[in-house]
């Protein structure tokens, strides 16, 4: 019997990367969607395809059983996406399987969950075979302050405020089941880590786990855009900034099952993420 064939968008990024092998694991033959021929993967089908180019979508889901959508990392990401399941409504593609976020909604005042509420409703409305996975802030996202971090503290507006933060390689752990099984058509899956941890907790467990004394220092949002400027583009960072409001009201602190409900093993814990990852925040 042939193996089915799953669709990964972005699947050189933080989540798509780590989607692969666990969909291999599960038999599955990957095709994976790259811009640049240069980065194409090993053990997979690679596909050269870009999200602005429909032509080229519509060859890449030719064929496959399942797709994986993740949100590419542009202004106009709901246009984009929302052009993509078009795509795949037209050559009748099985499943797909969206990567959206935490809290997303029409009326949110952060930008980002606008966005990908506005891509959740097309997907209703489209009638196609769909799955919805809402995860919380990226532990991973940390990687970004290992320059910092490798010096002893980092920073960010949060305040003392509480985020059930999840671990990539969960996320696409939960995404490999949801592509690969049956049951999820049209289920919504909030992903978060096993308990919502502060930045000082971060810190603590950053510390432990490198054997150094690491500190979070709460940063006012304008200092933390001045720090940023120049190096996001002015829509990311505005966006970052809200995203970062959003979890210091304390928006981002439930913790939902779906991660071991799922995947029948619990969410990494901080301190299981902090110990994988810590020699990138050792010095240099």
């Amino acid at each position: 019997m042939k193996s089915p064939t799953v669709l990964v968008t972005g699947a050189t990024g933080t989540v798509g990367s780590a989607l692969i092998p666990a969909l291999q694991a599960r038999g599955v033959t990957v095709r994976a969607m790259i811009r640049n021929p240069d980065r194409a993967l090993p053990g997979v089908q690679n596909v050269v395809a870009d999200l602005r180019d429909q032509a080229s979508v519509a060859a890449a889901l030719k064929g496959v059983d399942a797709a994986f959508l993740n949100s590419p990392s542009a202004p106009d990401a709901a246009a984009l996406q929302i052009q993509f399941a078009d795509s795949a409504r037209d050559v009748g593609l099985n499943r797909l399987v969206l990567l959206s976020q935490y809290a997303a909604r029409a009326d949110s005042p952060v930008r980002f969950l606008r966005w990908h509420a506005e891509v959740e409703a097309h997907l209703q409305r489209l009638g196609l075979d769909h799955t919805v996975l809402r995860p919380n802030l990226y532990l991973q996202a940390l990687l970004g302050f290992a320059g910092t971090i490798a010096q002893g503290w980092f920073a960010a507006p949060i305040a003392d405020a509480a985020v059930s933060a999840i671990d990539t390689r969960d996320i696409a752990d939960t995404a490999a089941v949801v592509l690969t099984g049956t049951g999820h058509t049209g289920q919504i899956y909030t992903l978060t880590g096993p308990r919502a941890v502060t930045h000082n907790q971060i810190a603590h467990a950053l510390s432990v786990a490198t054997g150094r004394d690491i500190t979070f220092h709460d940063a006012p949002a304008d200092q933390f855009t001045a720090a940023l400027t120049g190096i996001l583009p002015p829509w990311q960072l505005e966006g970052l900034v809200e995203d970062y409001a959003h979890y210091a009201r304390g928006e981002a602190a439930d913790v939902h099952t779906s991660v071991p409900d799922l995947t029948g093993r619990p969410a990494r814990d901080i301190s299981d993420f902090a110990r994988d990852f810590a020699p990138a925040f050792r010095p240099a």
